[in-house]
C-alpha cells in the first residue's frame, strides 16, 4: 500500500539518484569505534552518527545495510550460523543493548550509554530528515493493516516523506512467487530507505537472501518498529531504556513470548562472556 502526499514534487526534494554521478562513500571508523563483544564485531556509534552515515549513503545513491546486535541476536547467531551471512553484509552494526554497554565497559572497551542505538532511539531524528529531504521509505513487516496504519500516522507528522508498506506475512522462501513479488515491489518503489520488520531471525535471513536483488538503498532490520508507530505495541519510555530496564518493561507486557528471550537465552552466552573477561584481564 502506497501513501503519497498529493502534489508533492519528490524530485525537487531529492534528485533522482540514477542521474547523478556516484562516488562511493566509506564509513570512516575511529580506532575505538569497532569493537568485538561476545565474539562479534559491533560499532560504537551515536544515534546522530548513524543518521550522518545514512544521509551520505542516500546522497551517493549507495546500497548499505545497517544491522544491530543485542543479547538475543548473539544467542541466535550461536544457534544458527547461517545468520552470519547477514552480519557479513552489514556496513554498520549498532549496539542495541544497555546490558551489553555495561558489559563492554566492564571488560575495558570504550562503551558509553549514548552508544545504545536502535530505531526507538533515532526514530524522530530519522523521520525529521526523511521529511525534510522527501525520502521514499518502504516498510516490509507486521500483520495485515498494521504497517498501513503506521504509515498513515507518520504521514500526518511528516507529510513530505513518501511511505510504502507491505505485510510481512508472505512466503519468504527465495524461490517462491510471493517472495519475487515483494522484491519486485521494492524495486518498483525504488526506496531511499528500506525497513524490514519481520522478527529476528526471519528478517535477517530474508535480507541476506535478497540483498543482491534490491535496488540501491539503505536497508535496516527494525523488528516491530511500525507496530510501535501504529500503536499496537507500547514502546518503553527512553529513560527506561537508558537505565537498562527496557527488557523488563517488555517482559511484563508480553511474558509468554519474551520469558525465554530475557530469562533463559543470556545464560548461553556465559562462555563468550568469560572469554572477554579473560582477555580483559590479560590486557591489564
Amino acid at each position: 500500500m502506497y501513501h503519497e502526499r498529493a502534489g508533492f514534487d519528490l524530485a525537487a526534494a531529492e534528485p533522482d539518484r540514477r542521474r547523478r554521478p556516484r562516488t562511493p562513500y566509506r564509513m570512516q571508523r575511529r580506532a575505538t569505534e569497532r569493537v568485538t563483544l561476545l565474539g562479534q564485531p559491533i560499532d560504537l556509534v551515536r544515534c546522530e552518527e548513524v543518521m550522518h552515515h545514512v544521509q551520505h549513503w542516500v546522497a551517493e545513491g549507495q546500497k548499505a545495510l545497517v544491522a544491530n546486535h543485542n543479547l538475543h541476536s548473539l544467542y541466535l547467531l550461536r544457534r544458527d550460523p547461517s545468520l552470519k551471512r547477514f552480519y557479513d553484509l552489514a556496513d554498520m552494526v549498532e549496539l542495541d543493548s544497555t546490558p551489553l554497554v555495561w558489559f563492554g565497559r566492564l571488560v575495558g572497551l570504550a562503551n558509553r550509554s549514548f552508544h545504545r542505538c536502535t530505531y526507538l532511539d533515532w526514530r524522530h531524528h530519522f523521520w525529521s530528515v526523511a521529511n525534510r529531504r522527501g525520502w521514499r521509505v518502504m516498510y516490509i513487516g507486521g500483520a495485515d493493516g498494521v504497517a498501513a496504519t503506521a504509515a498513515e500516522n507518520l504521514t500526518v507528522r511528516y507529510p513530505h516523506a513518501v511511505i510504502a508498506t507491505r505485510s510481512g506475512y508472505f512466503d519468504a522462501d527465495p524461490g517462491s512467487t510471493e517472495n519475487a513479488q515483494v522484491v519486485d515491489a521494492v524495486r518498483a518503489f525504488d526506496p531511499h530507505i528500506l525497513f524490514v520488520g519481520m522478527g529476528m531471525p526471519r528478517q535477517e535471513k530474508w535480507i541476506a537472501d535478497v540483498y543482491a536483488s534490491l535496488p540501491d538503498c539503505v536497508v535496516f532490520s527494525v523488528g516491530a518498529a511500525f507496530d510501535y508507530e501504529a500503536g499496537v505495541q507500547s514502546a518503553a519510555p527512553r529513560w527506561i531504556g537508558q537505565l537498562g530496564l527496557e527488557w523488563l518493561f517488555r517482559l511484563v507486557a508480553d511474558p509468554g513470548r519474551l520469558f525465554t528471550r530475557y530469562c533463559i537465552e543470556p545464560w548461553f552466552l556465559i562462555g563468550p562472556a568469560m572469554r572477554d573477561i579473560r582477555a580483559a584481564l590479560a590486557r591489564r
